[in-house]
């Protein structure tokens, strides 16, 4: 019996774990204008890395600091309303620490691949998820 409510509380948790994901939302693109911090990439906490990204949506634009770099460059859309950085411009100071070098690495990959935006809540903060084919990228707003 108490197997039989162990197994259906589960089954209910994960239906509603599966409801709260799928109600995450793309992001107005002006809502997205700003300093973001990224905050965990790819399951993993990187803080401490500071990486952040600026958007300016009105002249599709990106600039930021990847963890070691400055970086910058122009956005792209697809035709799918995904995003991409084809060239992204970069100076080229050696990392510090391997945790700065293992993001730096990964976001560029993700801005390269083409990414999706959407808003999220994840670890009580409000912020966006940008997702490529291979990395997902939590960010919370600077300033909130």
């Amino acid at each position: 019996m108490l197997y039989r409510k162990i197994v259906i509380i589960t089954a209910l948790v994960s239906l509603l774990t599966c409801q709260v994901s799928a109600e995450t939302k793309h992001i107005d693109p002006d809502e997205l204008n700003g300093n973001w911090h990224l905050r965990v990439m790819d399951g993993k906490e990187v803080r401490k890395a500071r990486a952040i990204l600026d958007f300016d949506m009105n002249k599709m634009k990106l600039s930021g600091f990847d963890g070691c770099n400055r970086i910058g460059g122009a956005l792209k859309k697809n035709s799918n309303s995904n995003m991409r950085t084809p060239v992204l411009i970069s100076t080229k100071m050696a990392c510090r620490e391997p945790i700065h070098n293992w993001v730096s690495k990964r976001l560029h990959e993700t801005l390269k691949e083409g990414f999706s935006v959407r808003e999220d809540r994840k670890y009580g903060i409000d912020g966006i998820t940008i997702k490529s084919p291979n990395h997902e990228l939590f960010f919370k707003k600077m300033g909130k």
